[in-house]
């Protein structure tokens, strides 16, 4: 079984709704949620359960789950914050690194 059935098994059992409209992360949180508690054969497994016992509104439900799940794994998770340099007012500064001889000199005269 591939990632994304995983989690459109994921997102088929757990308590997400779509009239409640969930969030990319809300969707990647109840996913995780799912795999640990189930297991990606736990998940499947009551996926088929709900397939056998209420096989037209499954069917409806899973093909939100799908559309949910690839909407919000379609691009990776956003970085916790930059990956070099500082922050200006929304502009990511990034400075050329220099050799160590230039900036102590560098640094020297910016004190005087």
């Amino acid at each position: 079984m591939g990632v994304s059935a995983v989690r459109a098994d994921a997102v088929f059992m757990s308590g997400l709704q779509r009239r409640d409209e969930p969030t990319v992360g809300q969707v990647r949180q109840a996913v995780a949620a799912a795999i640990r508690a189930f297991g990606s054969s736990g998940c499947a497994g009551r996926v088929a359960q709900e397939f056998g016992d209420h096989p037209e509104t499954a069917v409806i439900r899973m093909r939100w789950a799908r559309r949910i799940a690839r909407e919000a794994f379609a691009d990776p998770a956003p970085k916790q914050g930059p990956a070099e340099g500082t922050n200006a007012g929304g502009w990511l500064v990034v400075r050329p690194r220099l050799p160590a001889e230039h900036a102590s000199s560098s640094m020297s005269r910016a004190v005087t």
